[in-house]
C-alpha cells in the first residue's frame, strides 16, 4: 500500500525521493546559468539547441536587465563570495554587451 502525501492543491501517492539531487543548485550556479543565457544571446556561446552562435541583442539585453534587477534586490543578502561573483559577472557581461553592439 502506498502512502498519501497531501500537497497544497492535490494528492500525491508514492514515496518521497530518498535523497536530495546529487548536484543541488546554489545561488552561484543560478547566476552562472543566467549569465550563460546572456552569452548565448550575444552570440558569444553556441545555442545549445542548434549548436550555432546566434545573436539576439534584445534577449541579451533582457538577460542583463534581469541580472541587474536581481543584483539590486539581493543587495545586502549575499555572502562575500556570491557578491564578488555577481559583480564580476555583471561587469564582464556588460562589457561584452557593449562590444557585441559595436559589431
Amino acid at each position: 500500500m502506498t502512502e498519501e502525501k497531501r500537497g497544497e492543491t492535490f494528492v500525491m501517492k508514492g514515496e518521497a525521493p530518498s535523497k536530495a539531487p546529487e548536484s543541488a543548485i546554489t545561488f552561484s550556479t543560478f547566476l552562472i546559468g543566467l549569465a550563460s543565457s546572456a552569452l548565448i544571446h550575444m552570440g558569444e556561446a553556441p545555442n545549445p539547441e542548434t549548436g550555432r552562435a546566434e545573436r539576439d541583442l534584445l534577449l541579451a539585453r533582457q538577460s542583463l536587465d534581469l541580472l541587474g534587477m536581481l543584483h539590486d534586490k539581493t543587495r545586502g543578502n549575499l555572502t562575500a563570495e556570491e557578491k564578488q561573483l555577481f559583480e564580476n559577472l555583471l561587469a564582464d557581461l556588460r562589457l561584452r554587451f557593449v562590444e557585441a553592439n559595436k559589431r
